[in-house]
């Protein structure tokens, strides 16, 4: 006796098949979630700012800010481990804005990337005073 259970194409067209999700998919979802929080003013330690700030004004070395800057990831199959190095505003309370990032990142990768994030690792390299001027608009005015 041979059952039917309505399913001619062997499972749900959810099941049929394999998603793959890269790594600069997941860094870009976290560095566009992280920069949402009120209190980071940019990703990236001091250095990989001004290479990336030099690396936008030459002819053809990228147009706009890189997303990526100040973001690594492991991403497996199920799940997904990331590391920030962020520069938060003066004032700001540096282990809340972490914990607002931690909540931002981990809910756009799970949503976005259906990963578990398993860690997100935090490390504020930098606080952006108010009287301070960014590295790119110092460079700018040099020109």
């Amino acid at each position: 006796m041979t059952e039917n259970t309505g399913t001619r194409h062997g499972g749900a067209p959810a099941d049929r098949g394999r998603t793959t999700v890269a790594d600069v998919v997941v860094e870009k979802i976290a560095g566009m979630a992280a920069r949402d929080v009120p209190g980071v003013h940019a990703l990236g330690s001091g250095f990989a700012r001004s290479m990336g700030s030099m690396r936008e004004r030459m002819p053809g070395g990228g147009s706009g800010k890189s997303v990526t800057r100040g973001v690594s990831v492991e991403v497996g199959e199920l799940q997904a481990a990331i590391d920030l190095e962020i520069v938060v505003d003066y004032g700001v309370s540096i282990t809340d804005v972490a914990g607002e990032v931690r909540e931002s990142v981990i809910s756009a990768v799970e949503r976005m990337a259906g990963r578990e994030v398993v860690e997100v690792n935090i490390t504020v390299s930098d606080v952006k005073l108010p009287d301070e001027e960014d590295e790119g608009e110092e460079r700018q005015r040099i020109q």
